[in-house]
Order: C-alpha cells, then structure tokens, then sequence
C-alpha cells in the first residue's frame, strides 16, 4: 500500500496583512504552517498506514523553506519527501501547480491513494486536487469526512449541499479531505529530531527530474492571474436617535420604507 500526500506550507492567516500599495501578501515576520486541511489528509494516510501497512510519501512545492512541513510529516509518521523547488515552479497558478505534482508523481510510480486538504487557506481555491486528479487520470472524491478501504476499493461519505452521500470507487483514486475527518496527530520528539537531521528521507526534485518543460510550470504555464490582492474598505454610517420611544419608532419605521425593508406582519 503506496500512500501519497500533497501538502503546502501557508502563512498563518490570523497574521496575514496585505500592503496597501502593493496589495501583495506581507509575508516577512509571519508564521508559516502546514495547511490545516492537509494536515487531516495526512492523519487519514497514517491510520491506513497503521491498519494496513505500506508507506506515506508527502510531496509539497514551494521555496527552500518549504522542506519544513515535509519535516512536520516526517515527524508525524511520514516515511518519505519530496520538496519540488524550482524558480521555474515560481508564479504558478492551480493549473501550473496541478502540472508540476502530476508529473511528480508520475516520476514517484505506482501508487494507491492519493490525499489532499479540500483546499490551502491562502487561496480557498479547492482545485488543486481535483486538477490533480485528471492530470492523473484517475478518480477523484472530494469533500471527504469518512472513509472504509476493503479489497482494492474505498468507500466515502462525502459533504454535499444539502447533507452528505457515500460513494465507492476502485483505486488509484484521490481524496480531498475536510478538517472533520479524524483528530491530526501530534508530531513526536524522537520523529522531529529524526526529520532534521542529515539523513531524514527528503529528496528535493527541479523542474529537469520531473521532466517539465518551461511552457507548462509556473508562470508560463498559468492560464490565470493575479491582477491585484486588496482588503475591501468598509465604511459605516451611523446615525444616532434622539426622542420619545415613539418618535423613535416612527423615524425607524420611514427609513426601512426608504429602503424597500419590508416589515414583520
């Protein structure tokens, strides 16, 4: 049983500033973490590695300093990653970003699951995995809350709109997964001290190990584009009433007649 887990490293969003001239994420001075939807996903691929054996490889793209939640999963109870670091990976929109880890995982081989956070709190796109997916050509089942592996098949109950339904697929197949599948794991001391040192399981793969071409990663390879990042400006006006409970009342009354708002019966 092959396990393969995309994870990424994303600023703390409780931190997050954007600069007002710029209107770019302020990145310097906050804290980076591993997303916390992968982190779940990560939780599900080592309680199948606990029941039915096999490995967990985690793969993230991203700079140097992205090798840190590779060191997390390490320490978790991962067995092996890959950092994809490229400044030709620089720039990539989800469909270059989809490009880059199919390739990678091309190049890694045969594989069974693959798991994955329902999105990154830094973009709430949600289309990483499933782009992933059909690079891949394999089934995907997203917003994933529960799932029973049994004789190369798996079984989910999957979020929808208005409840939940449960779906089978055989595998390969992929899973996006929500934070309300399981309780993550704490990383261990022993595994923490094991993932930073010299010998821990970390490969780190360029554009030429995957073999991706310049045209299809990264910025050339984006069909999207961040034009401009800005927090919307919020105005309030406030209006103060002064009189009897009546008058009051009646003031209130005009000004949603004003504005269309329609009154209890």
């Amino acid at each position: 049983m092959h396990i393969i887990v995309l994870v990424k490293q994303v600023p703390n969003t409780s931190e997050v500033r954007i600069d007002p001239k710029t209107g770019n994420l302020i990145r310097e001075g906050v804290e980076s973490v591993l997303n916390p939807e992968d982190r779940h996903a990560l939780e599900g691929a080592l309680q199948i590695k606990d029941r039915f054996g096999g490995r967990v490889t985690a793969v993230t793209m991203g700079p140097p300093q992205a090798i840190e939640v590779l060191c997390e999963a390490l320490a978790m109870g991962a067995d092996k990653g890959i950092l994809l670091s490229d400044k030709a990976f620089a720039g990539a929109d989800t469909w270059a970003t989809s490009t880059t880890l199919g390739l990678a995982i091309k190049r890694i081989g045969a594989f069974d699951i693959i798991l994955a956070g329902r999105q990154a709190i830094d973009g709430d796109t949600a289309q990483i995995g499933p782009q992933v997916a059909e690079f891949l050509g394999i089934p995907q089942l997203t917003y994933v809350t529960w799932f029973e592996l049994n004789e190369g098949k798996i079984t989910v109950e999957r979020r929808v709109e208005n409840g939940c339904e449960r779906v089978e697929a055989p595998t390969p197949v992929l899973l996006t997964c929500l934070s309300t599948l399981n309780q993550p794991r704490f990383p261990t001391v022993a595994g923490l001290l094991d993932a930073t040192s010299k010998n821990a399981p970390i490969e780190v793969w360029n554009a030429a190990d995957i073999g991706a071409k310049a045209h299809d990663v990264g910025l050339m390879g984006s069909l999207t584009q961040v034009v401009q990042t800005f927090t919307p400006k919020e105005a309030r006006k406030t209006q103060y009433l002064e009189g009897t409970p009546i008058s009051i009342a009646s003031t209130l009354i005009d000004a949603f007649r004003e504005r269309n708002i329609r009154l209890g019966d």
